[in-house]
């Protein structure tokens, strides 16, 4: 295949990716499912005309990070922090956190009750399984309004984050002993300090660089400490969720000396560019992300009722332990927030990273597909379920 031909095939998925982002505010159809269809329609063609290409997993998990970065700064230069919504944000953080343990220990039961694994092994592959993808979420709550749409980027975000911690944290060789406790306590601890200082250094950068050239600059800077991060088993989405809290609320951060360095009036004028630049990055990286992925799929692997009665049942975990928090302990409402916790691009990252020894052959790219389908297919409900933004001027 030429460039040319490469070229095209590109250019076309971008095209389409904006027509499936146009139909999805139309139809209420999330564009990620568009995508991945497309993906297997694509993987179909190239079968039937005896054109595979085989799609290395380390290029989907290259454009998975960059992916979640791009996401998770995005939704999170969108949130502003005020007294009047730390409420919300607390009560966001609960949901997250307890429906992610609650569900991660559900579906770890179900494993290890079918398939007998060590209930370490288990909890590894339930916990993807269980963590709101931000990835999803963000992009698809564009359409409503106030803390709806607030609840729902503070728990996908909080979950992606809690979820990496989690998952973190039931690798350790020790994480069913009392030393584990203190070994997370110390990670957290250091990625807090970390997120503090990459935040100062990457403000300082955003501020104090003149050239025309210095958004990709920035997101290079992320990138690496990121990376580094995760090297080091930290949970560095954190990194990347201060920073785009910082630049969004500087005049809440930037107080006293730290004004004199950092001058958060020159950051506010820098902050529409970097959250333009930031969009259109996250637009493309999740383009070719979930067309990958959908790509990566066989549809006969996918015809198998045992398979899909496996992700339904996982589904119907997930959406029982959802309602019960939903209606019995937070006691709010229920559309759309019982149906928009989808899985996606985190959960297939999260399972690329689970090493060789914890894998369970029963959960598979399949089984991540059919659930990511199924959530995907409920979020489109609650999305219809919920009643439009008013416009100005309505009565």
């Amino acid at each position: 295949m030429g460039p040319y031909s490469i070229l095209i095939g590109l250019s076309i998925a971008v095209i389409l990716s904006y027509l499936f982002d146009l139909a999805a505010r139309a139809t209420k159809v999330p564009s990620v499912l568009m995508l991945l269809l497309t993906g297997i329609a694509l993987r179909q063609a190239a079968d039937y005309f005896d054109f595979a290409v085989q799609v290395p997993s380390v290029v989907l998990q290259i454009f998975g990070i960059i992916g979640l970065i791009m996401i998770v700064l995005e939704g999170a230069m969108d949130l502003k922090i005020s007294r009047d919504k730390a409420p919300l944000i607390r009560r966001s953080f609960f949901a997250a956190a307890l429906m992610l343990v609650v569900q991660a220990l559900a579906i770890a039961a179900l494993l290890h009750a079918y398939v007998g694994a060590s209930w370490q092994s288990c909890l590894v592959n339930a916990i993807p399984l269980a963590v709101v993808s931000s990835a999803i979420a963000i992009p698809s709550v564009a359409g409503l309004w106030g803390e709806k749409q607030e609840f729902i980027v503070y728990e996908s975000t909080f979950s992606d984050i809690l979820g990496i911690m989690f998952f973190n944290f039931a690798l350790q060789d020790d994480f069913a002993q009392g030393v584990s406790v203190i070994t997370f306590s110390r990670d957290v601890l250091a990625i807090v300090v970390v997120a503090v200082l990459s935040t100062l250094a990457l403000a300082f950068l955003l501020d104090r660089i003149r050239l025309h050239i210095k958004f990709f600059l920035i997101f290079a800077f992320l990138i690496l400490m990121y990376s580094a991060a995760k090297k080091l088993h930290l949970s560095s989405l954190l990194l990347v969720l201060v920073f785009g809290l910082a630049v969004n609320n500087a005049e809440l951060f930037l107080r006293g000396p730290l004004k004199r360095w950092f001058r958060p009036e020159r950051l506010a004028s820098e902050l529409h560019q970097l959250k333009s630049i930031t969009a259109e990055s996250a637009f493309l990286i999740r383009t070719f992300f979930f067309l990958l992925f959908g790509y990566s799929i066989t549809l006969a692997s996918l015809l198998s009722v045992s398979l899909l009665l496996q992700g339904v049942l996982i589904v119907a975990v997930l959406v029982a332990i959802r309602y019960v928090y939903l209606r019995f302990v937070a006691r709010t409402e229920l559309i759309p927030e019982l149906f928009i916790a989808p899985k996606g691009l985190i959960t297939v990252l999260l399972f690329y990273s689970i090493p060789p020894e914890h894998l369970i052959g029963e959960i598979s790219e399949n089984i991540l597909f059919v659930v990511i389908l199924l959530t995907g297919v409920l979020m489109m409900i609650g999305l219809l379920l919920t009643r439009e933004e008013p416009e100005i001027g309505e009565y």
